[in-house]
């Protein structure tokens, strides 16, 4: 599935940006299946407003997206939530984990509610490669922010996705868990065929991106 946008531009940054483009805001934007996208910018400018609403969780915006050929604005709720089951999945900056449930509680519940593709023990085998088998039994909330992006990580890799949309997942990590966590995913989506989008603030090399934007 590819993503399309269209002169999209969030109205409370329509007076900076409706009068230019900004490689992603008020530009024809088309991101193709299995791309591998890096969006940069400083806070402020957007990320988390856009990754919001390529997941259809802010509708206060001028311009258009698709998925597909299907202007997301009028994709019944029903088609939207067999989307975020089979097609989307996202890491949100928040984290959103449930902090009186397990860390593997969280992870878990991912995979059950959705469309499972592995067995409960695949759980065990990323969380040891993320350095966080030792905690998959402690109250999510109680847990590192560190800790919850590797589990937040783990959970949005559970379900099936065309589509991983992440907004800072490595922003409270250092650079060999971020290292860690990014061979994880890179070998997630290569196995999918699966691209994905991630904001940051700063450059890096934790992939082989196939295209940059700013905001």
């Amino acid at each position: 599935m590819d993503i399309k946008l269209r002169n999209l531009v969030p109205r409370p940054l329509k007076d900076r940006f409706i009068l230019r483009s900004s490689g992603i805001w008020n530009s024809e934007v088309d991101l193709r299946h299995k791309e591998w996208v890096k969006v940069k910018a400083p806070s402020g400018t957007g990320k988390t407003t856009l990754v919001h609403v390529l997941f259809k969780m802010r509708h206060d915006y001028e311009g258009m997206v698709y998925y597909g050929d299907r202007d997301l604005r009028t994709i019944p709720a029903g088609d939207i939530a067999t989307i975020r089951q089979k097609q989307v999945s996202i890491i949100f900056q928040d984290l959103r984990l449930f902090e009186n449930l397990t860390a593997r509680e969280n992870i878990d519940l991912k995979r059950v509610m959705q469309t499972a593709i592995y067995p409960p023990e695949v759980i065990d085998d990323m969380a040891e490669r993320l350095g966080i088998q030792g905690i998959l039994n402690q109250p999510a909330g109680i847990c590192s922010y560190g800790e919850q992006q590797r589990i937040a990580i783990v959970r949005a890799l559970m379900q099936p996705f065309e589509w991983l949309i992440m907004d800072e997942p490595f922003s409270h990590l250092d650079k060999d868990n971020t290292r860690k966590a990014a061979a994880l995913i890179a070998e997630e989506c290569k196995k999918r065929n699966a691209g994905f989008l991630v904001t940051d603030l700063e450059d890096d090399d934790n992939f082989d991106y196939t295209r940059h934007y700013d905001l």
